[in-house]
Formats: structure tokens, C-alpha cells, sequence
């Protein structure tokens, strides 16, 4: 345990990046998720929570059963790993891209576009009237959930397998908020911080969905409103963090 952790905070000390990337997209998946994962991936969640809970004899259901079928740890595992595969991809052709000559100062300007559709996203909150002229990240194209949703229909939602596969396909699922987090873990410095940051940024889109598997709905709509409050905030840190970094880069 203590070989991996020197480990991990040597690959952060080689990429300054990485030192405030990390916390960064973590805080932003942990308040972005609710106003954009819950809508999004809802739905998903609870299908799973209710095929599970459907298989449970009625004699053994109780509170832990409840909790235990709601966390579906396969299903984040899954979208985690698919996050994790497309940072590492992405900061693979970043970093090849930067290293020519005349793209030198291709990660900072990775990270000023990521600092300025986290920007987007706040300021959609924060002023109403520019909903119109701002891209939207809180939806996925009908067309390609329809697509996921035949894909995996035909699974077993109620096995740890299946709920592994799902969330390994959903990862797939478009939208701005994830668009903005890869373009910010493209400029990590390399695969394997690209892979992190994304790790990171999955782990913050954990709580608001588990909250909606264990309590349902009702629970992730509060949730919702909580962190609707404070995800404008995080999203302005966010974008001022990113710049700072790209600046930094381009220095």
C-alpha cells in the first residue's frame, strides 16, 4: 500500500498539472452530477435498483438489502473504467500532439477551452436568459440513449455483471459536462494522468447516483436542489483553476 501511494504522488509531482486538475474535477463531478448525471443516468439506476430488489424474496427485505441493492458498485465501476480508458486516450494524442513544434502550447490551450465550457455551464445557471446562446450539457442526443437503452435491454439488470456492462456502456453517453472534463484531462501531461483526473471526476458523479439508487427519485430531486445551489460556484472555481493552469502552460 505505501509503494502504491509513493507512487501516485510521484506520477502527480511529475505533472504539475495533475496537482490541481485532481481535486478540481473531482469537486466537479460531485456538484455537476446532480444537474447532470441525475436526469441523465436516473433512469438507468433505478431500473437497475427495482430488477434487483424484484429477485429479493419478500421475507428478506430489510434496510441493508435496500442500501446494498442501491450502491451498484459494478455499475460505477463500469462508467469509472470507461472514464478512465477515453482520459488515457485523450491525453495519449494530446501529449503526442504537443510535442510538435508548432502545437507546443497545445495543452494550455486544452485548458483554456475546458476553463471555458465549465464557464458555459455556470453561467446557464446563473443567467437565464443566456440559455439560448450557450450549449447545454445536462441532456444526451435522444437518438444515441435510445441506441444504448436497445443495446443493453436485453441484460439482467439484477446481476453484478450486467450492471458492470452497463456502466461500461453508458460511460459512452454524450454530453457538454463530460466533453469538459476530457478536454481538461487531455492536457494532463500523459496517459496515465489523463486516466486519474477521469477516475477522479467519476468518483465525484458517484454520490448524487447512489443517492437516487438507495433513497429513489424523490431523494435525488433534494439532492438536486442542493447542489444546483453550489454548482454555479464550483463551475466558476473550476473555470478560474483551469485558466490558471493553461496559462501557466502557455508561459
Amino acid at each position: 500500500m505505501d509503494h502504491s501511494l509513493a507512487a501516485l504522488a510521484a506520477l502527480c509531482a511529475a505533472t504539475p498539472l495533475a496537482g490541481g486538475l485532481l481535486p478540481g474535477l473531482l469537486l466537479a463531478g460531485l456538484a455537476g452530477s446532480a444537474i447532470h448525471c441525475v436526469p441523465m443516468c436516473g433512469p438507468f439506476v433505478l431500473g437497475q435498483v427495482a430488477d434487483r430488489m424484484a429477485r429479493v424474496p419478500a421475507v428478506r427485505l430489510c434496510e441493508l438489502q435496500r442500501v446494498g441493492g442501491g450502491l451498484l458498485l459494478p455499475y460505477h465501476v463500469g462508467r469509472i473504467t470507461t472514464y478512465a480508458g477515453l482520459g488515457a486516450l485523450t491525453a495519449a494524442i494530446g501529449s503526442a500532439l504537443s510535442r510538435l513544434p508548432w502545437l507546443g502550447r497545445l495543452s494550455g490551450l486544452l485548458l483554456l477551452v475546458a476553463a471555458l465550457l465549465f464557464l458555459c455551464q455556470a453561467l446557464r445557471r446563473l443567467v437565464p436568459a443566456l440559455h439560448a446562446l450557450l450549449p447545454d450539457a445536462s441532456a444526451a442526443p435522444h437518438g444515441f440513449v435510445r441506441l444504448i437503452a436497445g443495446l443493453t435491454g436485453r441484460l439482467d439488470r439484477s446481476t453484478p455483471l450486467s450492471g458492470l456492462l452497463l456502466g461500461l456502456a453508458l460511460g459512452f453517453l454524450p454530453c457538454g459536462f463530460l466533453y469538459a472534463a476530457l478536454t481538461a484531462a487531455s492536457a494532463s501531461g500523459g496517459p496515465a494522468t489523463g486516466a486519474l483526473a477521469m477516475v477522479a471526476f467519476g468518483l465525484g458523479t458517484v454520490p448524487s447516483l447512489v443517492a437516487v439508487g438507495i433513497a429513489g427519485q424523490a431523494a435525488g430531486r433534494r439532492w438536486q436542489r442542493g447542489a444546483a445551489a453550489v454548482a454555479p460556484a464550483v463551475m466558476l472555481l473550476n473555470a478560474v483553476l483551469l485558466t490558471v493552469l493553461a496559462l501557466r502552460g502557455i508561459a
